[in-house]
């Protein structure tokens, strides 16, 4: 053996000793001596399963009761309000349609009314076409297309296109309204869109709002793998998300999910550990460092970025996310084998153990804590 090959094979063994011996040995080790508090972090006892992130504010909360309340009682106007104040913030206005758009699928005789009484209005045109789109995957069901019935999936065929041509009667009412692009993105995937035919309405999505979150969300399932793009496809979209992410946005979390489809393909939940993957993970934590602590949308993607920083060996930064998620562990990345707190407090302490960070004495209360 050579001696350039032999220092290729301790650098691999070196590398494997890294990502695998090493954090379950730590996991051993914080099963036994992880003391929380003594790197900043909350005791066990204070674990909460129960959310990945504090509840909002009682005055949000109860303004969504309200506008529930209201439209379960056949009230549209209530609802027709609570979307037109969220302005051109077109992710708030998308998460307010995609709270009535819950209350309408159970009942949605109320929608009917709004968009009778007002035919021209593009939200509820918009929620009206989201709907038909999320009942004909209600029908379908999240199965590979084998397992889906024959009857079901034509039954879902023949819904989808209705969906996106009523998304599109919905773009002539508001020009400026990203929200039926966001519909029809959604839509072309099941409605099997080639390539070709995505691009436009991804083109028409981002001319109106760049940074959208949920529509970049729905782009990343269109380009993945089981879909119609293909792993570098996904990742290539993902990493754009994150560079132009502007100060502010979560969009940068993109990437992440990215990263859990990666890791649902794999049997060992595997992703790449790379200098880019890496680099990348590191980006995303800066842009997440300029969201606004209550984002309702941050608890779950930190809980994330732990969780793949942690498999990535970037201990230091792990440790730090972990910090400013605080107590709350009901997240998916540590539900999955039944007993959160476990899982989260394991991987804390390996983060910990194998982290070069000074030990902070106390635990923090800034960020997403309450």
């Amino acid at each position: 053996m050579t001696l350039f090959l032999a220092a290729v094979l301790a650098v691999l063994l070196v590398g494997v000793y890294r990502l695998l011996v090493s954090p379950q040995r730590a996991a051993t080790w914080a099963a036994g001596h992880f003391v929380a508090t003594d790197h900043g972090l909350p005791p066990r006892e204070a674990l909460d399963p129960r959310r990945p992130g504090p509840p909002p504010e009682t005055y949000l909360r109860v303004e969504r009761q309200a506008v529930v309340d209201a439209a379960q009682e056949g009230d549209w106007r209530t609802a027709a309000r609570y979307v037109g104040d969220a302005g051109e913030d077109w992710d708030e206005r998308w998460r307010r349609l995609a709270l009535l758009q819950q209350v309408a699928e159970e009942d949605d005789v109320w929608l009917d009314a709004w968009r009778t009484a007002a035919p021209d209005d593009c939200d509820a045109a918009t929620l009206h076409a989201s709907l038909l789109v999320h009942r004909a995957w209600a029908i379908r069901g999240s199965g590979y297309a084998h397992e889906v019935m024959t009857s079901d999936m034509e039954r879902f065929k023949m819904l989808l296109p209705a969906a996106i041509e009523e998304a599109r009667k919905a773009a002539l009412l508001d020009p400026a309204n990203p929200g039926p692009w966001v519909v029809m993105i959604t839509a072309a995937r099941g409605a099997q869109y080639r390539p070709a035919a995505f691009r436009p309405l991804w083109d028409g999505l981002v001319a109106r709002a760049p940074y959208h979150y949920e529509g970049h969300w729905q782009a990343l399932q269109y380009w993945c793998a089981k879909w119609f793009g293909s792993d570098r496809r996904m990742l290539r979209f993902a990493r754009r998300a994150v560079r132009k992410a502007p100060p502010g946005s979560p969009l940068a979390g993109i990437y992440l999910h990215a990263l859990d489809e990666l890791a649902e393909k794999s049997s060992l939940g595997a992703v790449p550990v790379t200098p880019l993957s890496r680099n990348t993970l590191k980006r995303v934590a800066a842009s997440f460092d300029q969201v606004a602590p209550d984002d309702e949308r941050l608890p779950l993607l930190r809980h994330l970025l732990a969780h793949y920083m942690l498999r990535s060996m970037l201990y230091e930064g792990a440790l730090e996310q972990f910090r400013l998620i605080g107590p709350w562990c009901g997240a998916p990345p540590w539900r999955k084998d039944g007993n959160a707190v476990a899982a989260f407090d394991s991987a804390r302490g390996t983060a910990a153990r194998l982290s070069r960070a000074r030990p902070a004495p106390a635990p923090r209360t800034h960020g997403i804590v309450r």
